[in-house]
């Protein structure tokens, strides 16, 4: 098939857990899909998935996989392995640019793009991102068994993770110089069962998760919790045109109530569209997308 000349209703560029819901909607619509796909999801470090209901559990690539065969079974679904460079408005929709000199049309763009972390720049800490460092406690809190529980500052977010996450086991907010709590949030953090609030700056992160600390100790912990800042993972929406949002942890892309963004006839869906979210509301995300882009093709 010549890509460069096929036309479809709907283009759906991520091809996660947003786009797969977004693509299906669109698919049982009957109409004709291009899923595009550079394959890096955002949970692709962590092995499994929770909190996301009838897969509580399950690994998160095979959520992933299964959701593709979903979607793989529609005719109408054709599924492009590579990454979207560009995408512009064109004719009577938009043109989007591939790797490898290929373009493909569509009347409609979904936007499943996902974000990026920025994690904080400790030794150790980006080889156990998502396996034993973790930022989601609805996701990764409850396997910890109530043990002990690292919460690495990084700004004043780590208020917010240190007031939720004594429900989950004994927390140490480490603040490594990148946060300082005031009085009022001290005796507030005491109150939810912080054990410790600890200033030594962190040099690096040990075995599974073990905090060395500037003055020698090692600190044991069942898991470990911080915040990065969160980018677009791809440029494609500031290149269309969309207007963003300012989260606590970075942009997020502006969309209305059928997830339309402020660009006409673009869709978006997922972690790009979200201060924060997980697998649940991604998939929640997508659907509204899909639907709201099959609408805007039935009623303009």
């Amino acid at each position: 098939m010549n890509m460069s000349t096929t036309q479809y209703d709907a283009i759906v560029i991520g091809g996660s857990y947003a786009g797969l819901s977004a693509a299906l909607q669109l698919a049982r619509a009957r109409r004709r899909v291009a899923v595009i796909d550079a394959g890096q999801r955002r949970n692709r470090f962590a092995s499994e998935s929770h909190g996301f209901l009838t897969r509580d559990g399950q690994m998160a690539a095979a959520i992933a996989e299964a959701g593709r065969a979903d979607v793989a079974a529609y005719s109408t679904v054709r599924w492009i392995d590579g990454s979207a460079l560009d995408a512009r408005p064109s004719g009577d929709g938009f043109t989007v640019d591939l790797d490898g000199a290929r373009q493909v049309h569509a009347r409609r763009l979904v936007l499943a793009t996902g974000v990026r972390d920025e994690l904080p720049p400790i030794e150790g800490l980006a080889e156990r991102w998502g396996r034993s460092v973790f930022h989601c406690p609805y996701c990764h809190g409850y396997e910890l068994q109530q043990g002990a529980i690292g919460i690495l500052a990084n700004d004043e977010m780590a208020f917010h993770q240190a007031m939720l996450l004594p429900d989950w086991g004994s927390v140490t907010l480490f603040t490594n110089g990148r946060y300082t709590p005031d009085a009022e949030q001290r005796a507030a953090m005491a109150a939810r069962g912080v054990v410790a609030i600890d200033d030594t700056p962190v040099v690096r992160i040990e075995d599974a998760a073990t905090v060395v600390l500037a003055d020698g100790r090692r600190i044991p912990h069942a898991g470990l919790f911080t915040y990065g800042r969160l980018h677009m993972a791809s440029p494609i929406a500031e290149q269309l045109g969309c207007e963003f949002d300012e989260g606590p942890l970075g942009p997020f892309i502006r969309t209305d109530m059928t997830k339309q963004t402020t660009v006409p006839g673009v869709f978006a869906g997922g972690d790009a569209t979200r201060p924060a979210g997980n697998v649940a509301i991604a998939v929640a995300d997508g659907a509204m997308a899909g639907l709201g882009a099959h609408r805007s093709l039935v009623f303009g």
